[in-house]
């Protein structure tokens, strides 16, 4: 598990927390409402992503001198990305937002990727083309201002520009090192990017529908349909 850096934060203010379980490891991150980062944590999933999270999310929090009453809101990245990991995020960040009455923004990570990559590359996000892993031969390939897409095994990347940037996460072995190593660099700074864009989110176009959000898959297990359905949240006892 590693840590950045983390400055001490007045408790009374408010903050906001950003989780992610989308790519090969999770992402916990809290910053101010402006979505400067606070504080973060991340660690390989290795499909436990469940063991360590709420853990982790408690420590952050500690760490930054920042209560659960005092957080504004809760990010969550929504993907595209494996089902298990998906579910066990989004699922935690409702239950957050839903116990604490607060609002829920989802961001897609592939945005918070894509954004995290033009950063650290020093170029316009339109320039870069996401590359994710979808299974163990197929990628699904995602720019600014497209809807994301699948491409099956091995099949070529058409429609690219000759000042595209590619930028493969989780790519291992399965993609150019140069594309690989920039992928890394994105996926080090996908914490901050969710604060960034979640805190825009809110300060724009408002929160979601914690019934409604849903995760977009690259994946789903055998017999799982990909319907969306609504959820019923019961009330809060308190």
């Amino acid at each position: 598990m590693t840590a950045s850096p983390r400055r001490r934060h007045d408790g009374r203010n408010r903050a906001i927390l950003a989780i992610d379980t989308a790519t090969s490891r999770v992402v916990v991150a809290v910053g101010t409402v402006d979505g400067e980062p606070l504080g973060l944590s991340t660690w390989p999933a290795e499909h436990r992503h469940g063991e360590q999270l709420l853990q982790s999310i408690e420590r952050v929090l500690g760490e930054a001198n920042i209560r659960r009453s005092r957080l504004e809101a809760i990010v969550a990245g929504t993907g595209p990305g494996a089902f298990t990991g998906l579910r066990v995020g989004l699922a935690t960040a409702k239950g957050l937002a839903h116990g604490l009455a607060r609002p829920l923004v989802g961001v897609p990570t592939s945005d918070a990727l894509v954004e995290a990559a033009g950063l650290a590359e020093g170029i316009a996000t339109s320039r870069v083309v996401l590359l994710l892993p979808a299974g163990p031969s197929d990628r699904v390939v995602a720019r600014v201002g497209t809807p994301a897409r699948l491409v099956a095994g091995g099949g070529e990347l058409d429609g690219l520009h000759a000042d595209d940037v590619l930028v493969a996460v989780d790519l291992d072995n399965r993609a150019p090192r140069d594309e690989v190593a920039r992928g890394a660099r994105a996926r080090d700074g996908l914490g901050a990017a969710l604060l960034r864009l979640g805190a825009a989110r809110l300060a724009t176009s408002g929160s979601d529908d914690l019934a409604m959000l849903v995760p977009e898959y690259v994946t789903l297990p055998r017999g799982v349909a990909a319907n969306v359905g609504e959820v019923t949240w019961s009330p809060d006892p308190r």
